[in-house]
């Protein structure tokens, strides 16, 4: 009963016309698609990836060979600073260094008299007691030479350094620059803010509605927005567990695949978080057509007559769900009956075919 009005609209093919379309036709499948949920936030670099270089020892700034987003290596020189303090430690150093080599020797000296019961015992005794506080003295100068960065076996031959060097401690990119030539820096002063941007990661805030659907290890496909057109992925790595109040949202964080030298800590993000849903009955977005506001999928029907093949095709209303990747959900008003074939493609000719036969 009923089967005159399903014949209206419907389409009928021969074989060589379904074929010359090149038709797909299987039953409805079942697929898991991603939803998508939105989230907001920013790039940020765990804190042991972001350096503070100081200064050391009070001087003067005589040059500054970085600016502001100037990537740098490891031990890579910064700056310049010269201090008539410097001079005088790198003297002090030089004359310690001469007074414990010939302290060496006259140890030595004194030992082997004293080992011929030539010399006293109490000589010797002194002069050990000289070179071992010599020795630290010189220990002393060595630390704070190196930590800055000085070469201190030069120093030995007698050469002096006029300007120190400010290095780096990480390999990163400049941050900030907070001094200025011919500026006296104290020892604590904060000269450069560098940052390791290897390490640098999606911070985004998902709101409580979506915290359940939200796991490590999905995708997130996010803009920054001072480069709005180039999309980037990151992959979720933790899902903070405590909730920010107000609005009611968690930390999600997520590394990212394909660090450009663009991204810089504290960058606002666009993120869209792919969310593996259940499975859902799903077409590819070429098995549906609107027709007047209402989407159809069409049911296919092979009869055979008088040795003839004919393919016959019937829209029927759906509503369609979530998208994702050229596949949409298809959520079905009626059950298809057992079995049935769909139209996987194909649908736009369909309909201009049934707007012909009407």
């Amino acid at each position: 009963g009923g089967h005159g009005e399903e014949s209206v609209g419907t389409v009928h093919l021969s074989q060589l016309k379904f074929n010359s379309l090149e038709f797909k036709i299987d039953t409805l499948p079942l697929r898991a698609l991603s939803g998508i949920v939105e989230a907001n936030g920013q790039l940020e670099v765990p804190p042991q990836h972001e350096a503070t270089v100081t200064a050391i020892l009070g001087a003067n700034i005589t040059s500054i060979k970085v600016i502001e987003g100037d990537k740098v290596q490891k031990g890579q020189v910064l700056a310049y600073l010269s201090h008539p303090n410097l001079s005088q430690l790198q003297t002090n150093y030089i004359k310690a260094y001469s007074r414990f080599q010939y302290l060496e020797k006259e140890m030595q000296r004194q030992k082997r008299l004293y080992e011929e019961e030539v010399g006293s015992g109490k000589a010797y005794q002194e002069t050990v007691a000289e070179y071992q506080s010599m020795k630290a003295d010189v220990k002393g100068y060595e630390v704070q030479l190196r930590q800055l960065s000085l070469n201190v076996s030069k120093m030995q031959t007698g050469e002096i350094y006029q300007y120190v060097p400010v290095v780096s401690p990480i390999s990163g990119y400049i941050e900030k620059v907070k001094v200025q030539i011919g500026q006296f820096v104290d020892p604590q002063s904060e000269m450069f803010m560098i940052v390791n941007t290897e390490h640098i990661h999606a911070d985004l805030m998902v709101f409580e509605k979506d915290v359940s659907k939200v796991k490590e290890g999905q995708i997130v496909s996010f803009t920054v927005e001072s480069v709005p057109d180039k999309l980037l992925e990151a992959e979720i790595y933790s899902v903070g567990k405590k909730f920010e109040q107000n609005p009611k949202a968690v930390h999600v964080h997520a590394e990212i695949k394909n660090k450009e030298d663009f991204l810089i800590p504290g960058m606002y993000i666009n993120g869209k978080i792919k969310t593996e849903g259940s499975k859902v009955y799903a077409l590819p977005s070429e098995a549906i057509i609107e027709e007047e506001g209402k989407p159809y999928i069409f049911i296919v029907e092979m009869h055979k007559e008088d040795g003839e093949t004919e393919w016959e095709f019937t829209p029927i209303e759906i509503r369609t769900g979530i998208t994702d990747e050229g596949w949409v959900e298809i959520k079905l008003l009626e059950e298809l009956p057992k079995g049935a074939k769909v139209a996987w493609n194909n649908a736009y000719y369909l309909v201009s075919e049934m707007k012909k036969g009407s």
